[in-house]
């Protein structure tokens, strides 16, 4: 301005007096620069942002991840171009009575007519040879506006020619000769001087969002067999909890699920309680481990593995979890079954991955749960029915426990209920050189497993209170159902809206882990009266009644019987209309006069209901069955029978014998044996039955009252028992707490005798 107007001249042109007008304009044109510059910049990131949202969809493991990559993807491609579509068609700009939509496609004719002969064109721009971009002037009357009255340039940032043109229209052309020659034609036809034809523009852009478009289509199609790959890896196969996916490329590698050091539910050896013997040899490996100088100085080696034995819930996993927290060790965990697929030779390479990752981070521990699904006993000759996949998986376990290029510093743990169909190469010292049994816990151990669940809860009295007396009312209870009668009683105290936990609920939760669901009277509503409809009729209730009663004062007048807790005729389960608890006593051994005198007491309800009711029904059959198993036992297995002699024939669980170990003139003899002391038994209990008539009247009466009958009411109908124990016995310890004789003599394991007599119908 200073170049063409100097300070000294005072002559000022009139159209640019305004020096603001210059500011804005500058800052106008900064602004347009800022928006170029982010709408560039946009244009070159916005390719890799949708690729890499789609690559992430592809590489998602599950569902929703890969619906919200694949949302994010299409949001981020179409949304912001519909906000772009409709920011372009919702603005109109008018133009003497018409409307015109912005950066609208036109016809040539339509060019020529509508904008070339009314003088609206300003000047053209050809792009890439193919379209051309009319820009039309802000004004075409009036050429000398201010800048406050010229409309701003082209919207992609094209440098406008002329004063204030606007990029409004384009067409696409078929070739530059051909567009020229009709230009020149169009213009020299409306009588335009060749000096103010129409200036024509050669441009070449370069579109980077299409262009990166077709680059990440290359990046897809070379990226592609990678996907393809890790889809085939993830989605064959299976895999465990904490193992990640695997499948028809890995398929080979085993899925351990190795303990995190710094994970916050661990389990130590304080939480393992009831079976103090096996974990004192567990503890053994882990103290090996941690300071193997201790053993070596004195020449001992580690033993290479160890055999967790014991029935379903006594805790041999848990066990295995303390292994796993308190060693500081790795400890690798994998189950039996995923050793074996659908595919050949996945098993003993699964064996190789396992055992070759335990040496690289060894010592460490390796944790076989259910090993009976691999480790079952090879098949001896054609009919053996052997799985040739599973004993290959078999042999290659047994060559990496303890093979040619056996290792040291791998300690293996195993958990089986079943030992007794392993292979016998797979027990052997130095492959599972210990076989450590796991038992059902006694009633010290009962106490510490109570003690630790009841810990948990919410109680009325001090956990020690009821563990001592819990731990005496379930005799043959494993972990996992103490654990499970716990919950059941927090169940029940929150259904009956308590606050604490009481006796009363642990009791209901015994029955309800014993006896299944009880089943209550239902009452329903007809016309303003409340009808109760009962489960079972009245006729049938009072045979139930009958037969309870019998069973108790059976067992109350005969010496060698369990002490009774309770009676009861509610139906629970599916089949026991009424049941008898008793509180046996752990004995290790058993007479044949106890014995005689436990099968009197089972079948105290047949004879009730045949000398009181003059009829028998149904409901003995479970009688009649525990009555049958415990007779055959005493003949055939304990010999207590003098016709059989010093023999025994144990029954074999889950064995297919073709044939008996014994003659068929043995087994008529073992026939009329058990027959004949069961009619002894019968005679017995009847003529018991028939003194006692008016015992077993009063108590039926009372049942069908109260429905429960505990032992203080059988006190008060039959009077004191006339047997007394000169030792503690388990009711007492359920009414008393423990005694301090009780931790020096009274640590016995568990007895083979059921918790309850239940009827069948």
């Amino acid at each position: 301005y200073e170049h063409y107007y100097p300070k000294d001249k005072k002559e000022i042109p009139k159209a640019n007096n305004d020096k603001s007008g210059s500011k804005e304009k500058k800052s106008g044109d900064h602004g347009n620069f800022q928006d170029i510059f982010n709408k560039k910049y946009k244009n070159l990131i916005s390719p890799f942002i949708l690729i890499a949202f789609v690559i992430l969809g592809m590489l998602s493991d599950t569902g929703d991840q890969k619906q919200l990559w694949y949302a994010m993807s299409v949001d981020y491609a179409i949304l912001p171009e519909m906000a772009f579509i409709g920011h372009r068609y919702g603005k109109q700009d008018c133009d003497g009575d018409h409307w015109f939509p912005l950066n609208a496609t036109i016809s040539f004719q339509e060019f020529k007519n509508k904008l070339l002969e009314p003088g609206l064109v300003d000047h053209i721009v050809v792009t890439n040879k193919t379209v051309a971009k009319v820009y039309v002037k802000s004004s075409p009357s009036n050429t000398n506006q201010t800048n406050d009255e010229i409309i701003q340039g082209p919207m992609d940032g094209t440098p406008a020619k002329g004063n204030g043109s606007q990029y409004k229209y384009y067409f696409n052309i078929g070739s530059i000769d051909s567009f020229e020659e009709k230009l020149d034609g169009a213009q020299q036809a409306l009588g335009i001087d060749p000096h103010n034809y129409i200036p024509v523009t050669y441009a070449s852009e370069v579109n980077l969002f299409q262009e990166l478009m077709s680059f990440g289509l290359i990046i897809l199609l070379l990226a592609a067999p990678f996907l393809i790959r890790r889809k085939l890896s993830g989605g064959l196969g299976g895999g465990s909890a904490g193992t990640g996916s695997r499948g028809i490329f890995n398929i080979g590698k085993a899925p351990i699920m190795k303990l995190d050091k710094n994970a916050k539910n661990k389990v130590f050896f304080k939480d393992v309680a009831g079976c103090d013997e096996a974990k004192q040899e567990i503890m053994e490996f882990v103290h090996f481990l941690k300071n193997p100088k201790k053993y070596e100085e004195l020449g001992a080696k580690i033993p290479k593995g160890a055999l967790l034995v014991g029935p379903p819930g006594t805790g041999k996993t848990l066990l295995a979890k303390a292994t796993a927290g308190e060693s500081n060790v790795p400890f690798l965990s994998i189950s039996g079954s995923d050793f074996m697929e659908m595919f050949v030779g996945v098993g003993p390479a699964r064996v190789r991955s396992l055992f070759q990752e335990a040496r690289q981070c060894a010592p460490s521990i390796v944790f076989v749960d259910e090993i009976d699904a691999i480790g079952r006993a090879r098949g001896r000759g054609g009919f053996s029915g052997g799985n040739d996949e599973r004993e290959s998986t078999l042999n290659q376990l047994l060559v990496e426990m303890d093979g040619f290029g056996t290792t040291s510093g791998v300690v293996i743990l195993a958990g089986t209920n079943r030992p007794d169909i392993l292979d016998k190469a797979l027990l052997r010292p130095g492959r599972f050189d210990r076989q450590i049994t796991i038992d059902k816990p006694d009633i010290k151990g009962r106490d510490q497993i109570f003690q630790i669940y009841l810990s948990k809860l919410k109680l009325d009295q001090e956990p020690s209170f009821y563990s001592q007396r819990l731990a005496a009312l379930t005799p043959g209870f494993a972990g996992a159902d103490i654990a499970n009668v716990c919950n059941e009683a927090a169940l029940i105290a929150a259904r009956g809206e308590s606050t604490l936990i009481t006796m009363e609920h642990f009791e209901a939760a015994i029955d309800r882990v014993i006896g299944g669901l009880e089943k209550k009277n239902r009452a329903i509503v007809n016309c303003l009266k409340v009808v109760s409809l009962q489960v079972i009729s009245k006729l049938e209730r009072q045979t139930v009644a009958y037969h309870e009663a019998g069973h108790a004062v059976a067992g109350w007048f005969l010496e060698h019987a369990e002490p009774l807790l309770k009676v009861t005729i509610v139906p629970r389960g599916t089949a026991a209309l009424g049941f008898a608890q008793y509180v046996p006593n752990e004995n290790l051994l058993m007479t044949k006069e106890q014995l005689f005198d436990m099968t009197c007491m089972t079948l105290g309800g047949r004879a009730a209901e045949q000398v009181l009711l003059g009829k028998i029904s149904t409901g003995a059959q479970n009688d009649l069955e525990k009555v049958t198993k415990m007779t055959y036992a005493q003949v055939a297995v304990y010999g207590f029978s003098d016709k059989v002699g010093l023999l025994s024939f144990p029954q074999r669980e889950e064995a297919l014998e073709m044939t008996k170990p014994y003659s068929s003139k043995t087994a008529a003899i073992i026939d009329n044996e058990v027959r004949e002391w069961v009619s002894k038994a019968y005679d017995r209990t009847v003529q018991l039955i028939e003194e006692h008539k008016e015992h077993i009247a009063k108590m039926a009466e009372q049942l069908l009252e109260k429905e429960v009958l505990h032992q203080e009411d059988l006190v008060t109908l039959l009077g004191e028992r006339p047997f007394k124990s000169s030792e503690p016995t388990n009711y007492d310890r359920f009414k008393q707490g423990f005694q301090p004789e009780d931790g020096e003599t009274k640590n016995t394991p568990e007895g083979k005798i059921s918790i309850v007599t239940r009827d069948a119908t």
